[in-house]
């Protein structure tokens, strides 16, 4: 199995039928989909289950209904029960933005093996497509010590070896960064090669827990603590610095603007384009 598609919820009425749609029509067909349920009441999954029992979209799913402490302990239940050898996440009311993400995936990974990469230690990530704004947010094409402080890309945009995720589960410390916390370990401990792929991997909805204002500053003092982990102190005075010479709040504004998101947007992928 290449992949397993791994989608946890609790309660997420219709936002699960648009996922799994999205998983599941997929040209590839060499993916499982992990449906990690916490227990919910809203009937959703149930419906679900019933409507496609018979059929080998209900072969291609596999349900695990069981109480967890959050979505990161949702995530690490899922993955003990993956198969694939690479797993994303992909969160209800998340989709692949077209039929072709895992196929064109898939090549990638050919690429890589072809290589002699250390298949145990790969992360591809690509673009997120921002259902909000309706704006294509590319990723940063190197992932270095600045890009790691600054500007991860999206969780739902990135592939992970299976291993990567096992020997290092989400840390549950953490309520909003667990995977941040994941991705810095990857490029710091682990070693993992961080390959950019050219594409939208994932539609991502947005406005979720991480992005409300009264979590903004929990978030900020998980990223404290998650650097401060992985980085010298030099290392983020000198990224605060850049940060601060650049204007970083006023192109965060500009980025989450639905008047000047598009436009930034596209500068910053021109800019990527260039390096």
């Amino acid at each position: 199995m290449k992949f397993s598609i791994i989608t946890v919820c609790l309660n997420p009425g219709e936002k699960l039928d648009a996922t799994l749609e999205s998983i599941l029509r997929q040209r590839c067909k060499d993916a499982e989909v992990i449906l990690k349920d916490g227990g919910s009441s809203d009937g959703s999954v149930a419906r679900w289950q019933q409507a496609h029992q018979s059929g080998q979209d209900g072969v291609r799913v596999r349900v695990f209904i069981q109480p967890d402490k959050g979505i990161y302990d949702a995530m690490n239940q899922a993955a003990a029960h993956a198969e694939g050898e690479f797993l994303l996440y992909l969160n209800c009311g998340d989709i692949f933005p077209d039929k072709g993400v895992l196929e064109r995936t898939a090549r990638v990974l050919e690429e890589e093996r072809q290589a002699g990469t250390d298949m145990e230690r790969l992360v591809l990530y690509g673009d997120t497509f921002s259902g909000k704004n309706r704006v294509t947010v590319a990723s940063p094409p190197v992932i270095d010590g600045f890009a790691c402080y600054r500007n991860i890309p999206c969780h739902q945009s990135c592939f992970y070896s299976a291993g990567l995720c096992r020997e290092k589960p989400y840390d549950l410390r953490y309520r909003i960064r667990a995977d941040y916390d994941h991705f810095l370990w990857c490029f710091y401990r682990a070693g993992a090669k961080m390959r950019h792929m050219d594409f939208p991997v994932a539609l991502y909805e947005g406005g979720g827990y991480s992005e409300s204002k009264k979590n903004r500053a929990l978030d900020a003092q998980e990223h404290r603590q998650i650097t401060g982990e992985y980085m010298s102190g030099r290392e983020r005075l000198r990224y605060r610095a850049v940060m601060a010479v650049t204007l970083a709040p006023l192109r965060r504004g500009m980025a989450e603007s639905r008047i000047f998101s598009g436009v930034y947007h596209w500068l910053k992928e021109r800019i990527y384009h260039s390096m």
